[in-house]
C-alpha cells in the first residue's frame, strides 16, 4: 500500500475505533521507517532497525505502535495489524497463540472490552 493523506486519516481512525473497544487510550501511530528512526533510541529500543520487516510492532512502554504501510498488502490485512498491535497494548501478558488471535478476532467484529483492572487477592 502506498501511504497518503487519507490512507494515514483511515489507519489513525480505525486505531481510534479499536482503541475504544479495547478500552485503552489511543497510541501514538508511527507509520514509515523513517518516523520510527526519528523517534528518541530510548522509545524504539529492541525494534528500531529491524521494525521494517513486520507489518507492524508494539512499543508497550509509550502507547506506542509502528504500522508498516508499505509493506501491508490490503485493506483487511491493514486491520487485522491494527488490531493485532492494538491488542497487544491491552493484553501484555498474552503471547501469540490461539487466544491472542480469538481476542484479535474479537476486536474486529466489534466486541468492546472493560478497561483493565488488576485482580483482588
Amino acid at each position: 500500500m502506498i501511504l497518503d493523506d487519507d490512507l494515514r486519516l483511515s489507519i489513525l481512525e480505525k486505531s481510534g475505533i479499536f482503541s475504544n473497544r479495547l478500552s485503552i487510550s489511543e497510541p501514538k501511530v508511527l507509520m514509515s521507517s523513517k518516523e520510527v528512526l526519528e523517534m528518541p533510541k530510548e522509545i524504539t529500543v529492541g525494534r528500531r532497525t529491524t521494525a521494517y520487516k513486520y507489518y507492524g510492532v508494539s512499543y508497550m512502554q509509550h502507547n506506542l505502535i509502528f504500522i508498516n504501510v508499505k509493506k501491508i498488502p490490503d485493506e483487511k490485512a491493514l486491520d487485522d495489524t491494527i488490531a493485532h498491535e492494538l491488542v497487544h497494548l491491552r493484553f501484555p501478558y498474552l503471547s501469540h497463540g490461539r487466544r491472542f488471535n480469538k481476542l484479535v478476532r474479537q476486536v474486529l467484529k466489534g466486541k468492546t472490552f472493560p478497561p483493565y483492572q488488576k485482580r483482588k487477592r
